[in-house]
């Protein structure tokens, strides 16, 4: 092990003087990294496939933070249901913290889309036109060339027009693919916002993924920074089995062998992406690619000793050598993250196709009829969610009295659209008790009761 009072001095991808280390991946093989490889065609193909597709002529998804109209597997939110992201962004918080303490930066390694379009795409071009992390190290240290212009050159377009189309896909996520084609059909005159918007985004991707790369995860990331608040000595990381490894020693052949299974190669430090030893322990640097797993695993195939010198783990379960198990913490984190997921989903599909506001009359006061009944005028707003338009009759619930809607008896709501009105709600006298009632106004289609709104009534005083 390193010395614990020296390593954790300063991140890898810094040197001494503050300098920035570039980092020379070697490029994992594994049965993980093919895992990984296998879901990243995946995640590009829902990425880059999402915002063009369309039910009943709606994106499936859709973020328009513009207009504050927000899509989600077709059904459509609206600022006024802007509580429901409330919650959901709470329960979303808690089940990170949840998730986090149970299995550590699973999400890091295997979904986070920094790490998969880094290590998936940009770097995997990287290693066709400038070679290997060897190879990549030379062209670095070399004068500027022909060849070395080329690679470089090549490399760079390559990135920028990568960072163009996924700035391009990015915009299709808050505007609309149909909004995205005007932009890029229409004459540059009717949409220099959008085309500046694209520019924008390309630079900011093509800085990421070309400059910032391990950075965005070591510096501008919170998330690595909470493992030490998060994490315990029962999460799942990626981990090295010190009491296995130690001590360290060159691998020989018809060795006996009486120290530790590393041999000392360094593999896991030359895949890792974010330049650290994993055999320094868990540091804010890892973000659990298990490259390291897979060279690890390598080196002990070759060299005739097991696999899992460096494998998923808890702290505790290394010091205990204990394999790892399905422990009952584990399952109840696990029930309480099925629990929250089970509760976003419920919020997001129970939410009513209609909703809106009813407001009293400012400055009226209430009005009598005839001789046995009092009165009070009404404005109501309305927002359709659905892609039918909506025919709407107002009725009270449970109280004596009606609604009379003037003009028209319902009020008609465009599809995806608004609608509004004006009514009187008349109640019996001999129904008030107070000087302020609430009431409430059931909306109907039809037969059919689709919400039901809160408002007051103002009475007489009593």
């Amino acid at each position: 092990m390193a010395d614990s009072n020296t390593f954790r001095d300063s991140i890898a991808t810094v040197d001494k003087q503050g300098k920035r280390n570039w980092i020379f991946a070697q490029q994992p093989k594994g049965r993980y990294y093919n895992i990984r490889s296998l879901l990243s065609i995946f995640y590009f193909s829902v990425f880059f496939s999402l915002p063009f597709i369309s039910i009943n002529g709606r994106p499936l998804f859709l973020l328009n933070v513009v207009e504050g109209k927000f899509i989600l597997f077709g059904a459509i939110f609206w600022p006024q249901d802007f509580f429901i992201f409330g919650l959901a962004m709470l329960t979303f918080i808690l089940f990170i913290v949840l998730f986090t303490m149970a299995f550590g930066r699973l999400f890091c390694g295997w979904m986070c889309p920094q790490t998969i379009f880094m290590e998936m795409m940009f770097r995997r071009i990287e290693y066709w036109i400038e070679g290997d992390a060897a190879a990549q190290r030379v062209l670095a240290r070399q004068p500027w060339n022909t060849d070395k212009i080329i690679r470089k050159t090549a490399k760079h377009l390559v990135f920028y027009a990568l960072s163009f189309l996924i700035a391009n896909i990015f915009l299709a996520y808050i505007i609309s693919a149909k909004s995205l084609g005007k932009i890029i059909t229409a004459p540059l005159s009717e949409h220099t916002g959008g085309f500046i918007a694209i520019l924008v985004f390309s630079g900011v991707f093509y800085g990421v993924f070309a400059f910032m790369r391990e950075q965005i995860c070591t510096i501008v990331c919170p998330y690595g920074r909470l493992q030490g608040v998060l994490l315990d000595k029962n999460s799942i990381l990626v981990a090295y089995d010190y009491e296995r490894g130690e001590p360290r020693g060159k691998f020989r052949k018809d060795d006996s062998r009486a120290i530790g299974d590393c041999i000392d190669c360094a593999q896991c430090v030359k895949v890792c992406p974010t330049g650290i030893d994993i055999r320094n322990g868990t540091q804010l640097e890892c973000v659990n690619c298990t490259a390291c797993i897979d060279a690890c695993d390598h080196m002990m195939d070759k060299t005739g000793r097991a696999r899992g010198l460096i494998r998923y783990a808890s702290e505790n379960g290394i010091a205990q050598k204990a394999p790892l198990r399905f422990t009952p913490r584990l399952r109840i984190y696990s029930a309480i993250l099925l629990l929250l997921m089970g509760a976003m989903v419920f919020m997001l599909t129970s939410r009513k196709p209609v909703s809106g506001t009813i407001m009293r009359t400012a400055g009226m006061l209430y009005q009598e009829r005839g001789t046995d009944s009092i009165s009070n005028l009404y404005r109501i707003k309305l927002i359709n969610k659905t892609t039918a338009e909506i025919p709407l009759q107002l009725k009270l619930e449970e109280e004596p009295g009606h609604v009379e809607v003037m003009g028209k008896n319902t009020i008609t709501v465009k599809a995806e659209g608004q609608g509004e009105g004006t009514f009187f709600i008349i109640v019996p006298k001999t129904a008030l008790h107070n000087r302020k009632s609430t009431l409430y106004i059931g909306l109907y289609e039809g037969d059919k009761r689709i919400a039901v709104m809160r408002t007051t009534f103002l009475g007489p005083v009593q």
